[in-house]
């Protein structure tokens, strides 16, 4: 008995004390959640003002709307039905200015035919008397809800269209079901519909001429942001594999932006469905070609996921060749510097709404890069040659072959918007670089009894990189393809 009472006594005396701690920690860790609240809204902020600002807009559009309430000659002329107006800012009032606008004519546009078929659907169900008005009702209401929830399904209709749909079926419902009761049926609609359209102009108005966030430009610049992510890749991609960089810390923290590109589809599908929605801005004119801004966002994610095959080959612990490596890191080193310049060019040409023509240098060079690389594989002799060595470092250069095209295919598609969108056509202040003519060229040796030779043969595929105008076209032009160079 002694030692149960002792045992009971103890369980008691450590319930109080961990009770009694707990109440004491009390104080401090309220302080400490109240902390890590405050941090993380100033953090929200910091990250985007513009979500303080939204917040503030949808303050004062309550505000206005609340009027209708609070004014008495307003209240006397809407009564009750003035909270709709209330109800339409909270649903409609997104934070892009293509959202609310979308919600904002959904509502109206649907409210406005709902209520014509509610009140057309009454009058037709008098016309059959008191006992089968409510089976016509009935009958019109089940037709209609099917009907437009079935067309829901549309992928166009879905869309666009999806809350106009969800709006047509309650306002109809309520003005058919409503009205079954109610003797001033159409009063009741106007009110509704008036309150409705105030609400809904007062939250398009402050969108637009307040502060406004445009879906459209968020896409844009989201695009170009995805291009210059890639970008960074391949230049930290080069310090990385190559060791070819001073900065150790640098090629690190370029690898990884990458990564949201992968999963920006549905965000771009998002912006592009609520720009198609928004008036003419800024640069951006009326029809914009903003379903271009998809294909574009395809590619890139094209390109995104060959970059996170590449970057498996990043790992310490595979065993390459270094001897191969060393064969094909200058021509996989111009290929990847050469598509991050093509790729930065084309990013700051969506940015700066300009033609993307100064890629087009880098990925000519890119292609003689490649072509470099071809030859120098032809010269590597597998004798004696571990395979296993060699197969990941192939990889790498198959795969940066790839991304060239990958990148190609981008600069297309860019160049396609600059010509839909009319982009600004910049005229260049240097002069593209030349690709060396000796890369494409082959020199043999000759031995002669009394003097030595070099045959260097220059192949003919030279004159189709170099411009028109240039001096090289007039030589080759003039010049057989193969000269002698004698050293006496």
């Amino acid at each position: 008995m002694d030692i149960e009472s002792t045992t009971q006594v103890n369980n008691k005396a450590g319930f109080f004390a961990q009770w009694w701690g707990s109440l004491k920690a009390l104080p401090t860790n309220f302080k400490s959640k109240v902390i890590n609240t405050t941090r993380s809204i100033k953090k929200i902020g910091k990250d985007d003002p513009r979500r303080v600002i939204h917040s503030l807009k949808v303050g004062l559009a309550l505000t206005l709307v609340s009027l209708l309430y609070y004014w008495r000659p307003l209240y006397d002329g809407f009564g009750v039905a003035g909270m709709w107006a209330v109800l339409t800012v909270v649903v409609v009032f997104e934070f892009t200015v293509g959202a609310t606008l979308s919600k904002s004519l959904n509502r109206g546009f649907a409210t406005l035919l709902a209520g014509a078929l509610g009140v057309a659907s009454q009058h037709l169900a008098t016309a059959f008397g008191e006992r089968g008005e409510a089976a016509v009702l009935g009958t019109l209401v089940f037709f209609l809800a099917a009907g437009s929830t079935f067309f829901r399904f549309f992928p166009k209709i879905k869309a666009r269209y999806d809350y106009g749909m969800v709006i047509f079926i309650l306002t109809f419902c309520l003005v058919a079901v409503s009205g079954y009761r109610v003797e001033e049926l159409l009063e009741l609609a106007h009110q509704r519909l008036s309150t409705i359209i105030i609400g809904a102009a007062t939250c398009m108005i402050i969108s637009i001429f307040i502060c406004p966030v445009w879906a459209g430009e968020d896409l844009h610049k989201l695009v170009a942001s995805n291009i210059e992510k890639l970008a960074n890749y391949l230049e930290g991609f080069e310090g990385e594999y190559f060791h070819c960089s001073e900065d150790k810390e640098k090629p690190k923290s370029l690898l990884q932006g990458y990564k949201s590109v992968l999963n920006s589809k549905a965000t771009e599908e998002s912006l592009t469905n609520l720009a198609r929605w928004e008036p003419g801005h800024g640069r951006f004119r009326l029809r914009h070609p903003w379903k271009q801004y998809l294909k574009i966002g395809a590619l890139a994610r094209e390109c995104a996921y060959k970059i996170e095959t590449l970057n498996s080959y990043l790992n310490p612990e595979i065993q390459a060749s270094l001897e191969f490596k060393c064969k094909v890191q200058e021509s996989c080193i111009k290929m990847s510097s050469e598509s991050n310049k093509a790729l930065k060019a084309i990013s700051s040409s969506i940015k700066t709404m300009t033609d993307p023509s100064a890629a087009k240098s880098h990925i000519e060079n890119s292609k003689i890069a490649n072509e470099d690389l071809k030859i120098a594989l032809e010269t590597v002799s597998l004798d004696d040659v571990d395979l296993l060595t060699i197969i990941p470092v192939a990889t790498v250069a198959k795969i940066l072959e790839e991304i060239t095209k990958s990148v190609e295919k981008i600069y297309e598609s860019v160049k396609e918007l600059s010509q839909l969108a009319h982009f600004k056509s910049v005229e260049p202040n240097v002069s593209p670089e030349k690709p060396h003519l000796l890369h494409r060229g082959i020199i043999k040796p000759v031995v002669d009894v009394d003097n030595h030779h070099v045959e260097i043969t220059i192949q003919d595929q030279v004159q189709e990189i170099i411009s028109t105008d240039s001096p090289e076209k007039e030589k080759l032009t003039t010049k057989s393809s193969s000269q002698r160079l004698q050293n006496v």
